[in-house]
């Protein structure tokens, strides 16, 4: 019985792939023990639990960036944490680590290092975080979501996806699934629907713009399914074919049911609309290292999506962005069959069967 140890978490980012790639090793090895390691401040403390795997904490050690009494501190508490993950593969008979970046992957990469045992390593993201870059150094597997990503060793397995996501490319499983959308948001059936959304907190730019245009893409003759998030500064416009939601947990649905999206650019995100083939404009979130508009670079090159800048995302963008191409039916078919041409609806098992070399390299 192989026993998997899947380091990772911290964001949606890190913990949903993580997730994906579980069930797909239970699935394929009923028999298989799955055991997670995690931090307990982390989405993983509450998420791996309800999912029915076993999550082991480790102290959350954020890299320091300055020289300070954390600094300091630090050298000490990775070799102690290190020493923990060392020991809980061991003890646990742990045959592979694998991980998906975050604040636990460094300390299970450089654990499964020091107890000897393979371990893979899957880049979400187009440019590599550091636990990703220090671990690509020690591992001849490693899994990659876009092919653009620069990492020693680098394969393109892909985002592992829910499969509840992956199975809308079988195009019966998606008109089913459009069907139950539109009667669980109050979607016209006889309309298009355009699906905006900036992830669980939303995006301040795409809310403002997409609002501030209700009434001219409803006007167009579309339906919009506008998510805007947790922490949104903008409320139901009251527009007739226009459904406001603050959060969705039927994300399946709603890419069920689009035929076009306006979204940023999260890599689990643009992973979904390669999977269903759903194409796009797409407004890169503008702070921190800039990754998401490197993760959409595969995506535009493929002709799948076209990219606005945050900053300069407003209503008069919409109306010389948007709406012209909600108004050219033959464009999104195309552009469609571009994103779904980029797509990577298998990154579960692709990533599954790296795994399963890291094994047999080990054996």
């Amino acid at each position: 019985m192989t026993t998997y140890l899947l380091a990772g978490g911290g964001t949606a980012g890190h913990v949903n792939p993580l997730l994906a790639t579980a069930d797909e090793l239970r699935r394929r090895d009923p028999s298989c023990t799955v055991l997670v390691l995690g931090t307990a401040e982390g989405l993983e403390a509450r998420l791996v639990p309800a999912r029915g795997y076993e999550l082991l904490t480790i102290p959350k050690l954020p890299f320091p960036r300055r020289p300070d009494a954390a600094a300091l501190r630090f050298p000490g508490g990775l070799r102690r944490t290190i020493a923990q993950v060392a020991r809980i593969v061991r003890e646990r008979g742990v045959d592979v680590v694998v991980g998906f970046g975050g604040y636990a992957s460094a300390p299970g990469y450089l654990g499964a290092r020091k107890a000897r045992v393979p371990f893979v390593i899957h880049e979400g993201n187009a440019m590599p975080g550091l636990a990703n870059r220090l671990g690509a150094r020690f591992s001849p597997w490693v899994g990659v979501t876009f092919a653009s990503t620069r990492l020693p060793h680098a394969r393109l397995t892909g985002m592992p996806l829910r499969r509840e996501v992956t199975a809308l490319a079988d195009p019966a499983v998606r008109a089913a699934a459009a069907a139950e959308a539109q009667e669980l948001f109050g979607l016209d059936p006889a309309r298009p629907t355009l699906l905006v959304t900036g992830g669980s907190l939303g995006a301040r730019r795409i809310n403002a713009a997409v609002h501030g245009s209700a009434d001219a893409l409803v006007g167009a003759g579309w339906n919009v399914l506008h998510i805007a998030g947790n922490r949104a500064e903008v409320t139901d416009p009251g527009v007739a074919g226009y459904v406001f939601l603050d959060y969705c947990d039927r994300m399946d649905l709603a890419l069920a049911v689009a035929s076009f999206a306006v979204s940023r650019a999260g890599a689990s995100t643009l992973s979904e609309f390669g999977a269903v083939g759903l194409p796009s404009v797409l407004v890169p979130y503008a702070v921190g290292n800039g990754e998401q508009r490197f993760n959409a670079r595969d995506l535009l090159a493929a002709g799948g999506a076209v990219l606005v800048e945050d900053a300069s995302f407003t209503p008069q963008k919409v109306t010389e962005v948007v709406l012209p191409i909600l108004a050219d039916p033959a464009r999104i078919e195309t552009m469609a069959v571009a994103a779904r041409g980029a797509g990577i609806p298998d990154g579960d098992a692709r990533l599954a069967a790296l795994v399963d070399e890291a094994l047999a390299g080990r054996a």
